[in-house]
C-alpha cells in the first residue's frame, strides 16, 4: 500500500514537472506589417520574453491583421482570441472617449510626449484604465504628429481643404477634417492604398511614419502637408485570464519588459519622421509647409473643435474638461525634455 501511495505521489510530481516544462504559447495579434517601428519594437519585446524566461513562453505573432480586422484587435485580447494585441482606440469609435482627448487638435507635439502622457499614473488610474475593461493595459501610447497627404491636389491653404474627401483615423480627427472644410471618411488602415488609388479618397490625415513606411503610400499620394496637427492613440493589451493563468516569475517579466518604457517607444515613433518623409519624397511627393497666419488660422480651428468636443462628452456625464485640463498639463511638462515637433 505505501509503495502504490509512494508510486502516485512520484506520477504526480512527474506530472507536475511535465507540464512545468511545457511552454506556454503567448499569441500575439498586431494589424500593420513587421516593416512597422512598432513591430520591429514587439518583435524585439517577444524575443526579450522568449530570452527572459528561458523558452517557457513562445509567442506566435500574427502581423498585417492576420487574425481579422483593425477594430477587432482590442476584443481579440478582452475574448482570448490573441493572448495579448496592439489596438487602435479610433478603431471602435465612442469606446474610448476620455482617452481619445489625447487626440484633439494640438494636444500633444511628439509621440515620446504623448506616451508619457497616456501613461501617467494618476491619469490612468482616475479616468483612462476604467475605459480598457477585459484586458490589462500593459501600456498606451500615440504616433508622431501627422497631416493630410493627398494623391491630386495640393492643400496650400485652409481654402484647399473644401470638397476633398480625407480618411481620418478617430472621432476627434474626423471632427477636426470636418472644421477645416474637408469631407471626413472611414478608411480600415488596410484599405487606404487602396482607397487612395481608386479615387475613392482624395487623401489622409497621416503621420509621415504610416504614409511613408507602414502603409508605403509613395508614388500614391503627391503631397505632404505638414500640419503636425494631432496624434492618434493606441494600446497593448493583454487578456486578463492568460494573465491570471501565468507564475509569479512569467508576469514580472512581462510587467518590466513594459514599464517604464514610454521614451523608448515614443521615440521610435518620432524617428520614423525623417525616413517616412524620405520615402515618399523620393516617390515624388512635394513637402508644403503654411504660412504663419494661415496656421494661426489652423490652430483656431483646432481649439474650437476642442471646445466642441469637451461639451458634447460633458454633456454626457464625462469628466472631459478635468481630463484634457490634466492631459494639457501633462503635455507641457513633457515638451521640456522630450522631442517636439512644433519647435
Amino acid at each position: 500500500m505505501k509503495f502504490a501511495t509512494f508510486i502516485a505521489a512520484a506520477c504526480a510530481a512527474l506530472s507536475a514537472i511535465s507540464a512545468q516544462a511545457q511552454p506556454i504559447e503567448m499569441k500575439l495579434a498586431y494589424f500593420v506589417g513587421d516593416q512597422h517601428a512598432m513591430s520591429q519594437w514587439l518583435i524585439k519585446w517577444s524575443g526579450e520574453l522568449e530570452k527572459g524566461s528561458g523558452g517557457r513562453l513562445v509567442v506566435k505573432r500574427f502581423p498585417s491583421a492576420q487574425m481579422g480586422p483593425t477594430p477587432g484587435h482590442y476584443d481579440f485580447a478582452r475574448t482570448g482570441q490573441a493572448d495579448v494585441a496592439w489596438f487602435l482606440h479610433g478603431g471602435t469609435p465612442g469606446r474610448f472617449p476620455l482617452t481619445e482627448i489625447v487626440n484633439l487638435p494640438f494636444m500633444v507635439g511628439s509621440a515620446e510626449i504623448g506616451t508619457k502622457v497616456l501613461n501617467d499614473a494618476q491619469l490612468r488610474a482616475k479616468y483612462l484604465d476604467a475605459e480598457h475593461k477585459g484586458v490589462k493595459v500593459l501600456i498606451l501610447f500615440t504616433h508622431q504628429p501627422g497631416g493630410p497627404h493627398t494623391t491630386k491636389k495640393a492643400i496650400r491653404t485652409l481654402d484647399d481643404f473644401k470638397g476633398m474627401r480625407l480618411r481620418f483615423a478617430s472621432p476627434t480627427v474626423r471632427d477636426l477634417v470636418a472644421a477645416l472644410g474637408a469631407t471626413p471618411v472611414g478608411v480600415p488602415p488596410t484599405e487606404i492604398a487602396e482607397q487612395l488609388s481608386k479615387g475613392t479618397i482624395d487623401g489622409a490625415f497621416m503621420d509621415y511614419g504610416g504614409v511613408g513606411i507602414a502603409f508605403k503610400l509613395g508614388g500614391i499620394v503627391r503631397y505632404s502637408t505638414e500640419l503636425y496637427a494631432y496624434v492618434t492613440s493606441f494600446g497593448l493589451g493583454l487578456n486578463e485570464d492568460f494573465w491570471n493563468r501565468l507564475p509569479a516569475d512569467l508576469k514580472k517579466l512581462i510587467a518590466e519588459t513594459t514599464t517604464g518604457k514610454e521614451a523608448e517607444i515614443g521615440r521610435a515613433w518620432d524617428a520614423l519622421d525623417v525616413p517616412g518623409k524620405k520615402a515618399v519624397i523620393d516617390g515624388g511627393v512635394e513637402a508644403i509647409r503654411f504660412s504663419a497666419a494661415e496656421m494661426d488660422k489652423v490652430h483656431k480651428i483646432g481649439a474650437e473643435v476642442s471646445e466642441a468636443k469637451i461639451k458634447e462628452y460633458e454633456g454626457k456625464g464625462m469628466p472631459a474638461r478635468a481630463v484634457y485640463t490634466m492631459m494639457r498639463s501633462l503635455s507641457e511638462k513633457h515638451a521640456k525634455s522630450s522631442k517636439n515637433f512644433w519647435n
